[in-house]
């Protein structure tokens, strides 16, 4: 059986290229998700390793959309091998069905590493020559006064929430997490 996997990391962007090139490739299955491919415990994609039998093939569009370190991407291998499954990954052209295709997939899972590393030095980089400048990064703060003035107007019932947003610079969001926390408080 060949099993699909296809992930985006934000609801907003679409599946449809990966679910595409997976289901011409001949996938059976294909389990989606929109999720950070950060995090490790993804439902779907342990929904899909647990699927897969002996000499099954578990199929992804592109290695980053499988795991974002080395070490998760060679845990998973590992699994698959112990699994006796296949791996192919159909824009890296990997298949670790062959000799060639198993040295691939480690050398593109450490070099994936180290793009995500010099992505991360630079970002840093940045963020410090920005402070250096005197450029703080963040949320800006708060106006406390405007923030109670919103709660204020918003339990007054005579404005509308836009009309409030409008009147204080008062997010939406700001002042119904504001409200939520006079509750609990």
């Amino acid at each position: 059986m060949i099993i699909g996997y296809a992930r985006v990391s934000t609801i907003d962007q679409s599946l449809n290229l990966q679910i595409d090139a997976l289901m011409e490739y001949g996938c059976h299955e294909i389990f989606q998700e929109k999720v950070s491919g950060a995090k490790d415990d993804r439902v779907e994609l342990m929904n899909a390793l647990r699927m897969l039998r002996k000499e099954d093939t578990f199929v992804v569009y592109k290695l980053d959309r499988l795991a974002r370190s080395t070490k998760r991407l060679i845990e998973i291998a590992d699994m698959l091998r112990d699994k006796e499954v296949e791996f192919v990954s159909i824009q890296d052209k990997i298949d670790t069905g062959t000799a060639a295709g198993k040295a691939m997939f480690g050398m593109l899972s450490v070099l994936a590493e180290f793009e995500r590393d010099i992505i991360r030095e630079r970002t840093m980089a940045g963020l410090e020559a920005a402070r250096v400048r005197g450029r703080k990064g963040g949320r800006p703060k708060i106006d406390e006064r405007k923030l109670k003035h919103a709660v204020a107007l918003y339990h007054s019932e005579r404005m509308s929430v836009r009309e409030i947003q409008e009147a204080t610079g008062i997010s939406r969001a700001t002042l119904y997490r504001e409200i939520k926390r006079e509750r609990t408080t």
